[in-house]
């Protein structure tokens, strides 16, 4: 079932909460998915929520905590006891997701939820997760997975794989490891299926298995499950032994969150915010960047005031600063932006940073001859003065050129840094290419106005 989310579902819902009917609440929520629950919570208040959560089936509700923005679910498990976050939702989850509900706990409440865990082993697990940072495989990977051993025959297989299944939820691949818990393959059901009980799993399983180690960077597991079309990777430990897995929801997250990120620095915002955060947060997120862009301003303002005499000798040169200081950020914006997204994919392959400058550098010449002439032309018909026409049309075209490779520049340097390249294609660059762009105009039209005035 899709929900379609209305003022009257909502109504109607709160109504239902109000009037404490549990049976009424419950069919309006069970054929939804916990995706589509989450959605539903965000339009209500805390003490609606915690009244849903505490009807639902525990495994339900911890899906729907799971689906929850980070915000949201904070909030609401700060209403809750450690007790009954650990008994209610934790007992239910992947380690995974389990791990990450209990990482944006206050670390005293943390100590208390692990404390309330009873399963030991789960509790372990969950340790051992908290332990690797957030933007690793380690800290991607959930701990439920099946695994055999090679030298087991297929009849102990399967008798072994049906305990492990009971705490799995989706079976993707069946990985085989040695006694030393060492990472040695994987074995198709297909393989299973057609072989008879004594076969030993050694004889029939996959020798070739892509799997990272824990300190993998989240972006590298995502370019490698895309680049091969994987559903699910393998986490080992820096000596091969099996630890965990990553599946293609987290990796869809990441994915998520990765350009959530980008776009949000390229428009100029310096944090994560979402538009339910408070307009405090939201203002400390915007507020750098445009103070960059203040102070960018100000540099424009200070650069025109020196080229003042210029403009009183030849007042026509204003007309045209919104046009060279809007094409220099342009350009520089769309060089940088293919830039980040051939690093953002690791699409860039083996091209030397010089072969990119130089390509980006064709390009800049074709682009800017063909717009140069076309303001060239425009001015002929409009018949502009000749010192005006051509001190616009070539200052168009040095900028251009100096825009594009300026912007391809930045984003390989802050990646050589090891800084985020999607800073490059925000306000820093329009700024620049706005300042550096308006200098390259008055100071061509300085030459050829002078040059022009001695013909």
């Amino acid at each position: 079932m899709n929900l379609e989310l209305t003022r009257e579902y909502i109504s109607e819902l709160r109504a239902i909460i109000e009037a404490r009917d549990d049976k009424a609440a419950l069919a309006m929520m069970n054929d939804l998915h916990p995706a589509d629950i989450a959605e539903i919570y965000q339009e209500l208040n805390i003490d609606e929520v915690k009244y849903l959560y505490m009807i639902l089936d525990p495994k339900v509700a911890s899906d729907v905590l799971v689906e929850l923005e980070e915000d949201d679910r904070e909030q609401f498990l700060r209403a809750l006891p450690a007790e009954e976050i650990a008994s209610q939702f934790i007992n239910n989850m992947d380690s995974d997701d389990a791990a990450d509900v209990i990482a944006d706990l206050d670390d005293l409440v943390k100590q208390e939820v692990l404390k309330h865990i009873k399963d030991i082993e789960q509790a372990g697990d969950i340790v051992d997760l908290l332990s690797y940072d957030e933007h690793s495989a380690g800290g991607l990977m959930a701990k439920e997975l099946i695994k055999v051993n090679e030298n087991w025959s297929l009849t102990t297989c399967l008798r072994e794989m049906r305990k492990q299944a009971e705490e799995v939820d989706d079976l993707f691949y069946i990985y085989v490891v040695n006694d030393d818990n060492i990472l040695t393959g994987v074995v198709s059901l297909k393989s299973l299926l057609i072989a008879t009980g004594s076969t030993i799993i050694k004889d029939i399983y996959d020798k070739e298995v892509r799997f990272v180690r824990t300190d993998t960077s989240s972006e590298e597991v995502a370019q490698i499950m895309e680049k091969y079309d994987l559903v699910a990777l393998p986490v080992v430990d820096s000596i091969g032994r099996l630890l965990g897995r990553i599946t293609i929801d987290d990796i869809v997250d990441v994915i998520r969150d990765e350009a959530e990120k980008d776009y949000q620095m390229a428009s100029g915002i310096s944090s994560d915010v979402e538009t339910t955060d408070s307009p405090l947060r939201l203002s400390r997120a915007r507020l750098p960047w445009l103070i960059i862009g203040l102070v960018g301003g100000v540099l424009v303002a200070a650069l025109i005031s020196q080229f003042e005499g210029d403009i009183k000798l030849n007042p026509e040169m204003a007309f045209f600063i919104p046009l060279i200081a809007a094409m220099a950020g342009n350009v520089g914006i769309q060089s940088s932006a293919i830039i980040v997204q051939g690093l953002a994919s690791n699409s860039l392959g083996l091209e030397s940073t010089f072969r990119k400058l130089v390509k980006e550098f064709f390009v800049a010449i074709m682009n800017g001859l063909i717009l140069s002439l076309l303001l060239l032309a425009y001015n002929l018909i409009m018949q502009q003065g000749l010192a005006l026409t051509y001190t616009v049309s070539i200052s168009l075209f040095v900028v251009i050129i100096f825009a594009a490779i300026f912007g391809t520049m930045i984003p390989l340097f802050l990646d050589k840094m090891t800084l985020d390249p999607a800073l490059a294609t925000g306000p820093f660059i329009t700024t620049t290419n706005d300042i550096m762009g308006l200098f390259i105009y008055f100071l061509m039209g300085r030459i050829l106005y002078d040059a022009f005035a001695v013909i």
